[in-house]
């Protein structure tokens, strides 16, 4: 009877590892020990490159048996394609939705001062009352972005995608909007106090359809 944890070792792997790892860990080693890699002139490295590939087909061939043949695994799949497609309400989430969106997307509050988020793309994100002073967000992408309290004072938003963010009672103060696209975005209450908008009598930031009401606009004045 063949050892089966020697076959998982001859791959790299732990015993129970899955039909993929096996497939990969075979094409990794495969790679690295084919005769043809090997040499013409170094005829001892050939043949101990051929027991070796010989050595991880026959693990593969084995572990991919045990796997085709298992009860759980034909079962499981046979469950899986009959399964209705809704849950009962109080069903537990599938795993693999735990690492899911949602989680990485709320960073409400979070300290992110002076960080580089250059082209990052954080685009339905919520980033309400986060501490982003100082950070580079040039050419980051933030379209439908919560940024509601946030402060980004002295923040370098060059060119920054901000269409219909939400920066609502925002601190803007000194910030560098140069280039900015701030297209149907809320910016109800901000405090736009000192920020980089453009030339004394060039406007370089895109406010279409912008929300600016009750807004402190860069020279102080309050939008109404």
């Amino acid at each position: 009877m063949d050892n089966l944890e020697q076959h998982y070792k001859t791959l790299g792997l732990s015993a129970g590892a899955s039909l993929e790892e096996i497939n990969q860990a075979y094409k990794d080693l495969a790679f690295i020990w084919h005769p043809d890699r090997i040499p013409a002139d170094n005829p001892r490295l050939q043949q101990k490159a051929q027991e070796i590939l010989k050595s991880i087909n026959q693990a593969r061939d084995r572990l991919r048996s045990i796997h085709q043949t298992s009860p759980r695994s034909s079962n499981a799949s046979a469950r899986s394609s009959d399964r209705p497609k809704s849950t009962a309400p109080n069903s537990p989430p599938p795993p693999h939705r735990t690492y899911q969106r949602p989680h990485i997307s709320d960073l409400s509050g979070v300290d992110l001062r002076g960080a580089n988020l250059r082209e990052k793309d954080l685009s339905g994100r919520n980033l309400s009352n986060a501490n982003l002073i100082e950070a580079n967000l040039s050419d980051t992408f933030m379209h439908r972005a919560n940024l509601a309290g946030a402060n980004l004072s002295s923040a370098n938003l060059f060119r920054a995608n901000l269409l219909e963010a939400d920066l609502s009672y925002a601190i803007l103060r000194e910030a560098n909007l140069i280039g900015a696209d701030l297209s149907g975005a809320n910016l109800y209450g901000a405090d736009l106090t000192g920020a980089k908008v453009g030339t004394s009598n060039r406007l370089l930031v895109k406010l279409t359809g912008a929300n600016l009401k009750g807004a402190t606009l860069p020279d102080g004045t309050i939008y109404k």
